[in-house]
């Protein structure tokens, strides 16, 4: 992403690249898919507080949506703040899998989130963060100007995670 962009034109581009949509924020169950696996969970206050700064972590880190980028962001959100057991056990799942499926990635994301800070423990509102530039919102999380994933990688894992994975 761009670091000129404006945050809400990136989020809306993060979603309309990835096909999803903001309705599934707050809808009362989700449907998450894995391999052959379905399962449909309560969409908790927690999860409807934390989807849309987890996509706002895509957008400046750079992650994908795929299984292995799931991994990373949940890697690179464990080490850079996760305030509440929800978050710190979903994250903790991912970095878990991705170890499996990708290791050198997790790895790596564990160790680019060293000094990082997360939205989820901050006090901007998502209001104020979507008028900041992407390059403003990453200086603000200690991320890179140029965010942190290699376009390279994001392209060998093809299969994106379900929609609102988290």
């Amino acid at each position: 992403m761009n670091p000129t962009t404006n945050v809400a034109q990136a989020f809306q581009q993060y979603l309309d690249e990835n096909g999803f949509n903001v309705d599934e924020y707050t809808k009362p169950f989700v449907t998450m898919t894995l391999g052959p696996l379905k399962l449909t969970m309560k969409n908790r206050p927690a999860r409807q507080k934390a989807i849309p700064l987890h996509d706002l972590h895509h957008v400046s880190t750079g992650y994908g949506t795929d299984l292995a980028g799931e991994a990373e962001i949940g890697t690179w959100e464990l080490r850079a703040g996760c305030p509440n057991a929800f978050l710190v056990l979903i994250n903790f799942a991912a970095m878990v899998l991705g170890l499996f499926i990708a290791p050198r990635r997790v790895l790596r994301a564990w160790r680019d989130a060293k000094g990082a800070r997360s939205l989820y423990t901050q006090e901007l509102t998502f209001e104020a963060l979507g008028k900041l530039t992407v390059g403003e919102l990453r200086a603000h999380l200690g991320v890179p100007h140029d965010g942190i994933a290699n376009p390279a990688e994001r392209r060998l894992f093809k299969h994106r995670a379900p929609s609102g994975a988290m």
